[in-house]
């Protein structure tokens, strides 16, 4: 008989005020980097009715207009100037601006630590920290189907505004899949939620009938069933969303961020931090790595799991877990992991490119399903030499 379970994850959309807040903060961040490289970058948002808050700690040679960036952000997001969007749109939010620079005390540990039994120094993490990365078959993108799921449908959803497929569609949107598995392998889609902010004039009966043929058009069809459920807005109505109709920040959406609640999170967000915080760049070399684990053959389901201390350039614990579908010794899969990557703080930041201005594209649906990110893309000298060991 076989062993079945229901694992649900969501997705939220780019309007959501979580987003609104993750998007300011990592076009903050690219902004910075656009002209400092070697910017320390630490910067969060909080995004309310029609006010935006930034605060956090940047240090940098960059001379960036604040306002201009979150404007910007805010207008490529969709919160435009139009009478239903009177309450938060890019031309007349209020803008607070609380940035100060890097605390000394972190500096020092983040730019010079002590190489353990070397001279010279390395650059340390910039505090302690625990990041895990994952990577499994289901997908073709090694993302657990759940979220994969999730973020396809708010990404269509996008796409479907955008292009003004209908006219009442408004950024503010979630998602949510329920997948079950029989013995670890998806079998259906039991259910679909969506909720989608609106223009008043759109009917309900419209709206269902419409985000239905987007959710069937694009989730796969061996998985939809006779008896998949589609809850599109539930309570009936939409309409006030975004910042005004609730409160947003960065870094509130780490499990949407990651992998769904499939595999364990350090607890530490992303956005608005450049990648000399291990918390960012640590837990993409640790998916960069679990990717390879599978794409290699060596496991079926890889979760790779790194710890720090804050000013120490050698990670104080590495280790893996493969759930029982390892082709070989864990303790092996872990040695060819610390043999082909390198996760102190400088070599993940040299190997993946990551003083570039490439993080406002990771800041919507997922931070690990798009394919030209560096922590996507699979290395062929690496799978070799995993393999080879």
């Amino acid at each position: 008989m076989k062993h079945t379970h229901i694992f649900t994850s969501e997705s939220v959309g780019e309007g959501h005020p979580d987003k609104v807040a993750d998007s300011i903060s990592d076009a903050v961040l690219d902004a910075c980097l656009e002209q400092d490289p070697e910017s320390r970058v630490a910067c969060e948002t909080l995004v309310k009715s029609d006010q935006v808050i930034l605060a956090g700690e940047i240090t940098t040679r960059a001379v960036v207009d604040y306002e201009r960036v979150v404007r910007g952000t805010i207008r490529e997001i969709g919160y435009c100037t139009r009478e239903d969007d009177a309450c938060f749109n890019a031309g007349t939010a209020a803008i607070t601006n609380l940035i100060t620079e890097q605390s000394p005390d972190i500096a020092r540990g983040v730019d010079a630590a002590p190489a353990d039994g070397k001279e010279g120094a390395e650059q340390g993490a910039g505090d302690q920290g625990i990041v895990f990365g994952f990577a499994t078959r289901e997908t073709p993108e090694y993302m657990p189907a759940p979220v994969m799921f999730a973020h396809t449908v708010t990404r269509r959803l996008a796409r479907a505004r955008k292009d003004r497929e209908v006219s009442w569609l408004r950024p503010d949107c979630k998602s949510q899949v329920a997948v079950e598995y029989a013995d670890g392998e998806p079998r259906r889609i039991v259910n679909v939620v969506l909720s989608t902010q609106h223009a008043p004039s759109a009917g309900l009966g419209e709206i269902r009938a419409f985000c239905t043929d987007l959710v069937r058009s694009v989730l796969p069809a061996r998985l939809l069933t006779a008896e998949t459920e589609y809850l599109v807005n539930p309570t009936g109505r939409f309409v006030t969303g975004g910042p005004e109709g609730d409160c947003g920040l960065t870094g509130r959406k780490i499990i949407v961020d990651t992998y769904g609640g499939m595999s364990r999170h350090g607890g530490g967000a992303f956005s608005g931090k450049d990648c000399s915080k291990v918390d960012r760049s640590g837990a993409y070399m640790c998916r960069w790595a679990a990717k390879h684990i599978v794409a290699a053959g060596l496991a079926a389901r890889c979760e790779i799991r790194v710890a720090y201390a804050i000013g120490r350039a050698e990670p104080v614990s590495v280790d893996a877990d493969c759930f029982g579908t390892a082709a070989i010794d864990e303790r092996a899969i872990v040695d060819r992991v610390r043999g082909v990557f390198s996760f102190k703080p400088a070599d993940m930041v040299r190997a993946l490119g990551l003083t570039r201005p490439i993080f406002r594209r990771s800041t919507n649906y997922g931070h690990f399903t798009k394919g030209d990110l560096p922590w996507e893309t699979l290395d062929p000298a690496r799978l070799e030499a995993l393999r080879q060991g």
